[in-house]
């Protein structure tokens, strides 16, 4: 790498620093990116460009979620197979650039989200891609605790894995439970499949969306949450 080269990856590199909130993400992009470093950077460069003149505000929460999305990627692997993790991070900030203006940002100020699955740490990165737009996140563990948290708080989306503990469809009984408590707004399911007969049999009970894609999630959950505004 030349002088000049490696100047500008520096420059790069503080300026995600200075746009980046989560240490986290910015560790695992620094490691797991490696040698393709310079070209998620580029894309970041692109964004920011594409929001050129909206404030400053606006265009690091736009980063910090473009960042967040791209290690939501790669920690979660390409559902389709093959992608690297460049390929991650271009997909990712073309989905941010693709699905937020600055209106979505002003519109998704304060919306709340039921986020229900076992192992909440698997999902952490799409929640701070979303996190970084204004939404806010409550998390359960359970069917049961899901239920409870609905009865004492309003909520915007309701995103849910489908299987907890004994119950393989564990996402159906929730969004059946919450209808019957009076729930109408969207509900998503966030699983491992993402075949279109079980996204089918998901609208046909009743649901907004499913995937198991977190640039289709992030569209969902802005969809969801413009159609529950």
């Amino acid at each position: 790498m030349s002088a000049e080269n490696a100047a500008t990856l520096l420059d790069s590199t503080v300026k995600l620093i200075d746009v980046l909130i989560w240490p986290t993400i910015l560790i695992f992009v620094l490691i797991r990116f490696g040698p393709e470093l310079r070209e998620f950077f580029a894309n970041l460069s692109e964004l920011s460009l594409t929001f050129a003149g909206h404030g400053v505000t606006i265009k690091r929460q736009v980063a910090e979620a473009a960042a967040a999305m791209a290690a939501a990627a790669v920690a979660r692997g390409d559902p389709a197979g093959g992608a690297s993790a460049a390929q991650a991070a271009q997909t990712a900030v073309a989905t941010v650039t693709g699905a937020v203006s600055p209106r979505t940002v002003r519109r998704l100020a304060n919306a709340r989200v039921l986020w229900v699955d076992d192992k909440p740490d698997n999902n952490r990165y799409e929640r701070e891609a979303l996190e970084a737009l204004g939404i806010r996140f409550v998390t359960a563990r359970s069917t049961q605790e899901a239920m409870e948290r609905l009865q004492r708080q309003h909520f915007d989306v309701i995103i849910s894995d489908m299987g907890r503990d004994q119950d393989q469809f564990a996402g159906y009984t929730l969004l059946d439970q919450a209808r019957s408590e009076g729930y109408t707004g969207p509900f998503i399911i966030y699983s491992s499949s993402n075949k279109a007969i079980h996204v089918a049999q998901t609208k046909q009970r009743g649901a907004f969306g499913a995937t198991n894609d977190p640039g289709e999630l992030f569209e969902l959950v802005l969809a969801a949450l413009g159609k529950a505004g």
